[in-house]
C-alpha cells in the first residue's frame, strides 16, 4: 500500500454524457434506434442487445429512467445467455442508475459478475465504488469493497492502466478508512487493514460474497452454480 491519499473525484460510469446537452442526446438516441432498426434479419440476439444497451444508456442520460430500465433489463438476459460478461455488467450498472425498486439487487449481481469474470478492471472498480456509496461509513462492507477494487486493479490492469487505476483504488481505500475509523496516517492504515483482515484475498473475497448475498436477498437473476462452472481457470 502507498500513503493514504485525498479522496478521489467520482469514478466514471460506463457511459459519460456530461458534455452533451439534451438535443445532442436525442440525436444520439435516434441514431442508435435507427441502427437497431437497420439490422438485418441475420443479426444475432447479441448484435441487437449491444445496440439496445447503447439505447438504454441514452435514455438514462435523458432521465427517461423507466424506459432505460426496460431496455437494460432485456439486454442483461441476452448477455448472460451469450456469456457476454462485460456488457452484462454494464447493463447492471445502467439498471442500478435507473433507481428503480431493484437497483441494489442489480448492482450486487453486477458486482458478482465483475469480480468473478475477467472483465475490464475500470468497470469492476466503478461498480465497487457504487457499493461503497451505498454502504454506511461505519460498516465493514465498504472497506471490503474498496480492498477488492484495489485487488482487481492490481490483478487485471494492463501496464498502461496500472498506475492510474491503482492510484484511484488507493484513494478509495484511504477515503473509506477515514470514514470508517478516522484513519489519517500510513501506520494507522496498516493497523486498520490488519485488524479488519483486509490483506488476504482468501479472507476478503469470501467476505465480499457475503456482502453481495446480503444485498441481493435471494433475488438472483441467474444460476450462480452454473456460471461458476464456466469460470476461466
Amino acid at each position: 500500500m502507498t500513503e493514504p491519499l485525498p479522496p478521489s473525484t467520482t469514478i466514471p460510469a460506463a457511459k459519460a454524457f456530461n458534455l452533451l446537452d439534451n438535443t445532442d442526446l436525442e440525436k444520439l438516441l435516434a441514431a442508435h434506434q435507427s441502427q437497431l432498426t437497420a439490422l438485418p434479419l441475420s443479426a444475432t440476439p447479441l448484435d441487437r442487445a449491444v445496440i439496445q444497451l447503447d439505447i438504454a444508456s441514452d435514455l438514462l442520460a435523458l432521465q427517461r429512467r423507466s424506459e432505460a430500465w426496460q431496455q437494460a433489463r432485456q439486454c442483461f438476459e441476452v448477455f448472460v445467455t451469450q456469456h457476454a460478461w462485460q456488457p452484462a455488467v454494464e447493463s447492471c450498472d445502467v439498471i442500478y442508475q435507473c433507481e428503480q425498486a431493484d437497483a441494489i439487487v442489480a448492482l450486487a449481481q453486477g458486482v458478482w459478475l465483475a469480480v468473478s469474470f475477467p472483465i475490464q478492471p475500470q468497470t469492476s472498480v466503478a461498480l465497487l465504488q457504487h457499493i461503497i456509496d451505498e454502504t454506511p461509513p461505519n460498516a465493514d462492507g465498504a472497506a471490503v469493497a474498496a480492498v477488492v477494487a484495489h485487488y482487481i486493479a492490481e490483478l487485471r490492469s494492463t501496464p498502461e492502466q496500472r498506475e492510474s487505476l491503482m492510484f484511484l483504488t488507493t484513494q478509495m481505500i484511504a477515503q473509506v478508512a477515514k470514514n470508517h475509523s478516522q484513519i489519517t496516517s500510513q501506520s494507522q492504515l496498516d493497523f486498520w487493514m490488519e485488524r479488519l483482515q483486509l490483506n488476504d484475498p482468501a479472507i476478503f473475497l469470501p467476505r465480499m460474497s457475503k456482502v453481495i448475498d446480503a444485498l441481493v436477498e435471494g433475488q438472483w437473476w441467474f444460476d450462480r452454480d452454473r456460471l461458476r462452472r464456466q469460470l476461466p481457470a
